[in-house]
C-alpha cells in the first residue's frame, strides 16, 4: 500500500487558506481602524468570569469610555467624512462576514 498526496492540491489549499485568512484579518482590522476613525469608538464593558486572570473594574471601563468619548470629540473630521468612515467600517464587517460565511458554504458544499 502506497500513500499519494496530491500536492497540487495541497499547494491550492494552502494558498487558499492563507490569501484568505490574510483578507480576513486585513478587512477586519480595517473596519476598527475606520470605526475609530468615525468616533464610534467600541468600549467594552467589563465581564465577570469565573476563570479569569484579570477583569477590569466598572471603573476602568468608565475611564476607557471617557477617553473614547474624548477622542471622538477631537476628530478633525468633518460629519460628512465620518458618516462615510462609518459606513466603510460596515462594508469592511460585511466583508469579513461574507468570507465566513463563504468558507462555511465551501466546505459545507464541496465536501
Amino acid at each position: 500500500m502506497t500513500i499519494v498526496i496530491d500536492w497540487a492540491a495541497f499547494v491550492n489549499v494552502l494558498v487558499t487558506a492563507l490569501a484568505g485568512a490574510t483578507l480576513l484579518v486585513t478587512f477586519y482590522a480595517l473596519g476598527l481602524r475606520l470605526l475609530v476613525r468615525s468616533g464610534r469608538a467600541p468600549v467594552v464593558t467589563p465581564a465577570e468570569f469565573t476563570d479569569a486572570i484579570t477583569v477590569i473594574t466598572p471603573k476602568e471601563a468608565k475611564k476607557a469610555a471617557k477617553a473614547a468619548a474624548k477622542a471622538a470629540k477631537k476628530s478633525p473630521l468633518t460629519e460628512a467624512q465620518k458618516k462615510f468612515a462609518f459606513v466603510c467600517a460596515l462594508a469592511c464587517f460585511a466583508l469579513c462576514a461574507a468570507a465566513v460565511i463563504g468558507g462555511i458554504l465551501v466546505i459545507v458544499l464541496h465536501h
